[in-house]
C-alpha cells in the first residue's frame, strides 16, 4: 500500500522532514534510501554543495534556488539518519547552529562591540579556539589544530595559511609572494630539466609547493582559489567547445585536425 503524500498544508521545512522519514521508513519506504547511511550519503552531500557553488558561478537564481533544495535534503537525510539510530534530529541540528552563532555574535547580542571587520575576524577566531578547546577537552598544541583533512586542498592550503598568519608567520605585501612563486618554478623546472629520468616523487613535491604559493597569492589578492578555478574550468570548456563546433562546422573531424589548427580557432574564440 502507498504512502500518503505529505500533507500539503504544513510549511516546507516540516513536509520535507515528514517525506524524507517516509522514504526511510522500513514499512513501505523506498529500498535505496532505507540502506543508507552517514558515510554512503557524504559524497553526494558534497557534491550538492558544489552544484550550488556552480549555481551562483552561473548567476542562475532559480537553479540557486534548486540547488540549495538538493542541499538542504541532504541535511535533512543526515538527520533523518541519525534519529532513526537515537542520536539526535533535525530539530537538535537547527538548535545547536543557531545556539552556537548567538555565541559567535556577542557584537549583535550582547555589549561587545568591534570598530571593523578585522578585529570582529579576530574575535570570531578566538571564539572557534574557544568551542574547539571546549569539544576536544584541552587546550590546542598548534594554532593549525583542528583545520579539516578532508577540505579541497586549495581550500585547506587558504586556513592553514590563514592561521599561521594569525600569529604573524606571513609575508608583509605581495611582492616576496610572487618572488616566492618564481622560487618554486625554477626549482619544479630543475627536477624536470636536469637531463636526468624525472623524479615523479620530487615534481610532485615541487609542483606541491607550487600550488602552495599560487593559492598564498590567492589570500593576499583576497581571492578564492577553488572559486578561480572554477572560472577558468569553465572559460576553457567554452572556447573548447567552440572549437569543436567550429571544425564540424567547417566539415572537418577533430581526430584529424592538427593542432595548429585547433590553436587558431582557439585563439579566435579567445579574442571574441
Amino acid at each position: 500500500m502507498s504512502k500518503q503524500i505529505p500533507d500539503e498544508t504544513k510549511n516546507g521545512i516540516s513536509r520535507l522532514i515528514e517525506l524524507m522519514k517516509d522514504l526511510r521508513d522500513p514499512d513501505g519506504g523506498c529500498p535505496w534510501d532505507i540502506e543508507q547511511n552517514f558515510r554512503t550519503i557524504a559524497p553526494y552531500t558534497i557534491e550538492e554543495a558544489y552544484e550550488v557553488a556552480e549555481a551562483i558561478e552561473k548567476d542562475d537564481p532559480a537553479s540557486i534556488k534548486d540547488e540549495l533544495g538538493d542541499l538542504l535534503l541532504q541535511v535533512v537525510y543526515h538527520a533523518q539518519i541519525a534519529k532513526d539510530e537515537n542520536l539526535f534530529d533535525f530539530e537538535d541540528v537547527a538548535q545547536a547552529i543557531t545556539e552556537k552563532m548567538i555565541s559567535r555574535h556577542p557584537h549583535v547580542y550582547g555589549d561587545i562591540s568591534h570598530d571593523n571587520v578585522e578585529e570582529q575576524k579576530l574575535a570570531w577566531e578566538e571564539l572557534k579556539i574557544k568551542e574547539r578547546e571546549a569539544k576536544q577537552g584541552k587546550v590546542e598544541e598548534s594554532v593549525l589544530d583542528g583545520i579539516t583533512v578532508g577540505l579541497p586542498a586549495a581550500t585547506r592550503a587558504i586556513k592553514l595559511q590563514n592561521r599561521a598568519a594569525k600569529v604573524g608567520f606571513d609575508w608583509p605585501d605581495i611582492n616576496p609572494v610572487i618572488d616566492k612563486i618564481h622560487e618554486e618554478i625554477d626549482e619544479l623546472k630543475e627536477v624536470i630539466l636536469s637531463g636526468k629520468e624525472i623524479d615523479h616523487d620530487r615534481a610532485e613535491d615541487e609542483l606541491g609547493d607550487v600550488l602552495f604559493s599560487v593559492v598564498n597569492l590567492a589570500r593576499h589578492l583576497k581571492i578564492d582559489p577553488e572559486q578561480a578555478l572554477r572560472r577558468t574550468n569553465q572559460k576553457f570548456e567554452n572556447r573548447f567547445r567552440n572549437v569543436e563546433k567550429t571544425i564540424k562546422d567547417n566539415g572537418l573531424n577533430i581526430n584529424d585536425t592538427s593542432l595548429e589548427y585547433m590553436e587558431k580557432i582557439w585563439k579566435n574564440s579567445k579574442n571574441q
